[in-house]
């Protein structure tokens, strides 16, 4: 786990009002790789939806907490992005 002072941990989001958990399905984003605010970040399978999941902030993705098919709680850390 490498976090810096320029660091944030993305959280996975809760996408639906009853929504407790959800399955990354597929990253998008590599590590080592750039990417912008809006950009297109991983999908997201809930019990509901298949959701494609926008970055909230630019950056680059610095290490994936979450991989993908792993079930996440909403609010667990999914992945670490340098600004």
């Amino acid at each position: 786990l490498r976090i810096t002072l320029m660091s944030t941990i993305l959280k996975l989001p809760r996408v639906g009002m009853n929504m407790e958990e959800g399955t990354i399905v597929e990253w998008f984003v590599k590590p080592g790789k750039k990417f912008l605010e809006g950009d297109k970040l991983y999908a997201l399978e809930t019990d509901k939806t298949t959701a494609e999941i926008e970055a909230p902030i630019s950056g680059t993705l610095e290490e994936i907490l979450a991989k993908d098919g792993e079930d996440v709680t909403v609010g667990d850390p999914i992945c670490i992005v340098k600004e």
